[in-house]
This record gives structure tokens, sequence and C-alpha cells, in this order.
């Protein structure tokens, strides 16, 4: 019988975002214009993720923000950031 192949650990939402939060600056959208909206899993994995550093994640004003950037949480299934542009 065959080996199981290894499964493909996908990025973790911290590192996932990061990546398109910068892609996204760098293609002209502003952080304060961005939202992510997060699974409550992805939130969740998020906020305890220990290579995120306590400076990328923020709570002010009733908003969770990671880098700069307002994070929805739940009412989505699949976990996505929104430009304006």
């Amino acid at each position: 019988h065959k080996p199981m192949p290894n499964p493909v650990r996908r990025p973790s939402p911290a590192a996932r975002f990061r990546s398109e939060i910068e892609k996204a600056e760098a293609a002209g959208a502003d952080r304060p214009e961005m939202k992510l909206r997060l699974t409550r899993a992805d939130a969740s994995q998020l906020k305890r993720d220990p290579e995120v550093a306590m400076s990328d994640i923020s709570f002010a004003d009733g908003a969770m923000r990671f880098l700069g950037v307002v994070v929805e949480e739940g009412g989505v299934t699949t976990s996505e950031l929104v430009t304006s542009a």
C-alpha cells in the first residue's frame, strides 16, 4: 500500500492576511479603507496565534484591528480581505 501523502498545510490566517494586506496596499489600497471578514474559527486562530506580535492586533472603540485593518468576525463561510480598490 502507498504511504499517505502529507496534508497540505494552509498558512495561518495571520500569515495569509498579512500577505494579502501588503499586496492590496502595494496595489494602491489604504488600510483604513480595507476590511477583514473572518470566519469565527479564523478570528479565533488569529487572536491565539503565538506568531502574531501584540502590536499587530488592537482592540479599540469596540473593533478589533489586525495590522490597522478592521476585522469583522463571523457571518461569512470563507474569510476574505475586502478593499475599496
